[in-house]
């Protein structure tokens, strides 16, 4: 199967049913099978070839979807950028790709405009929101550029009319490449199959239990995973996707919730602790809400518990992934109130194990390398044999054959007498103080449990006498008075003398990630 049979067979299924709501806007299944179908064959017509590139640089909108089906239709692979990247990131990642078009808006001209000026690669540039379909727009990007060409459906044209040749393709094919950072270097291309989509779209929303009849918020960025297999999902189950742009505002997000009745809200830490915070929340009604879920960082106890508390009626998915492999774990609902800390266990078509140093398989109730192995596991980094080495290695041997690849995360988990796994730390963010291994995720966690703390990050700073000393960033709720004493008092009254802070700097917001994760890097 490829990735975009789950489109074409629910768009052929129910061709009316609303498939996408975007600046208020319904657009059907129906409608955007045949937009796509005509812009993949727009792409075929300028020479695209199997497995060629295709950089989207566009906000949460209706031709971002229409793209993402468009470009697998017609044979290529999609490249999903954040529309927040600066110019010269977008320049590494379309000569890093070798990307042949690019997809983008007008209102990000400055940017890929700049983009373009270094790159060779691209042969053109198709614009949305320029006058005169398949005209040129103003001369900009050495002549590459074009308006998008117009693909709106015609009532008279059949989907059958619209020209697209069979690519070829098979599930091992690649279907996009999604760039991730790291804390150092250059971002690195992750390249997914078709398989590896499929096989992840397949065994997150089933044991999501995701509905035809679901309407899911989607205020994540599209170019990133966790937002992109919104659509993805929504498309294999025949459910309607709700895009904004963003969640800057929330209450104007709210409202959208409320008019389209959403009964799916996938969100990260930052945007359920803006909804905690909004005084107006029990003003609206989102009664139809029946499930949350959450990934990108862990929730804290305290954050879970508020969320229970304001949406009683919605069962809160607690999951742990990586663009690697989409995802790795989820947490059943019914454990939550057992072990509220853990993000589950390995999802299915999937096996999971802890790995010590010396890559040796450890046994429950041990801490260690997280290893996944399963058909949602990436090709490897595009072009970085280097990189794809360190984290795919040879597989188990298993009758007598050694396996595919398996992916060596880089993350240390701990695991509970059955199994069920609870992050500790990335690899490189242990702190080592007074001789002792600290997590800081354990260190935040006793933040989180302290009156009056919003938000909380941990770090290990040089210390003559202890090597690295423990300090904690915090964010202060709107009215709380902390200090840094009381802080510390109240950490040591929860953890080891050596895992408590010896400094606690309170700032005012701490620095995140496009996708919501607090940036560590910024933090010192």
């Amino acid at each position: 199967m490829l990735l975009h049979d789950f489109f074409v067979h629910s768009a052929t299924q129910s061709p009316d049913h609303i498939a996408l709501v975007s600046d208020g806007q319904g657009h059907s299944f129906g409608e955007l099978l045949q937009r796509s179908r005509q812009l993949a064959s727009a792409l075929q017509g300028i020479g695209l070839q199997r497995g060629d590139r295709v950089a989207l640089f566009l906000d949460n909108r209706v031709e971002m979807a229409v793209a993402v089906w468009a470009v697998l239709q017609a044979g290529g692979a999609f490249m999903p950028i954040n529309p927040l990247t600066k110019a010269d990131k977008l320049a590494y990642m379309l000569n890093d790709a070798r990307a042949r078009v690019l997809i983008t808006q007008d209102n990000l001209r400055g940017v890929w405009h700049a983009a373009l000026a270094q790159n060779t690669s691209v042969d053109v540039a198709w614009v949305c929101g320029l006058q005169g379909a398949g005209g040129h727009g103003g001369g900009g990007g050495n002549g590459r550029e074009r308006a998008l060409p117009a693909f709106m459906p015609d009532a008279d044209t059949r989907m059958a009319d619209v020209g697209v040749i069979d690519g070829g393709l098979i599930d091992q094919d690649l279907a996009a490449i999604i760039y991730t950072s790291g804390s150092t270097g250059d971002p690195k291309g992750v390249m997914l199959s078709h398989l590896n989509m499929v096989s992840a779209c397949t065994s997150v929303s089933t044991y999501l239990g995701l509905r035809a009849d679901d309407t899911v918020l989607c205020a994540l960025p599209l170019a990133f995973d966790y937002g992109l297999y919104q659509l993805l999902m929504c498309a294999r189950v025949g459910a309607t996707l709700v895009l904004e742009r963003s969640f800057t505002f929330p209450v104007k997000v709210l409202e959208v919730m409320v008019r389209e009745r959403v009964t799916v809200f996938p969100g990260v830490p930052t945007m359920f602790a803006m909804l905690m915070n909004l005084q107006t929340l029990p003003s609206f009604d989102l009664g139809c809400l029946r499930m949350i879920t959450n990934t990108a960082a862990a929730l804290s106890e305290a954050h879970i518990q508020r969320l229970r508390a304001l949406f009683p009626q919605a069962t809160l998915f607690s999951m742990y992934g990586l663009t690697e492999c989409k995802r790795v774990t989820y947490l059943p609902p019914e454990q939550l109130d057992i072990r509220p800390t853990s993000v589950g266990r390995g999802m299915p078509n999937e096996e999971v194990w802890l790995v010590d140093e010396a890559g040796q398989r450890l046994p429950h109730g041990s801490t260690g390398e997280l290893v996944v192995r399963g058909s949602n596991v990436m090709l490897g980094y595009w072009d970085k044999p280097e990189a794809t080495a360190q984290r795919l290695r040879p597989g188990p041997v298993i009758g007598g054959q050694t396996g595919a690849p398996v992916l060596h995360t880089g993350d240390l988990f701990r695991t509970d007498s059955e199994g069920y796994l609870y992050f500790v730390a990335r690899k490189d963010d242990i702190i080592k103080s007074r001789g002792e291994k600290v997590s800081p995720k354990e260190v935040e966690n006793a933040l989180y449990a302290i009156e009056g703390v919003f938000e909380a990050a941990v770090i290990g700073v040089p210390d003559d006498l202890l090597g690295q000393a423990v300090k904690a960033f915090v964010v202060c709720q709107p009215g709380a008075t902390l200090t840094e004493r009381e802080v510390i008092r109240q950490c040591l009254s929860r953890l080891e003398s050596f895992m408590a802070p010896k400094h606690v700097e309170f700032v005012d917001a701490l620095p995140k990630t496009d996708t919501g994760k607090i940036k560590k890097t910024g933090l010192a």
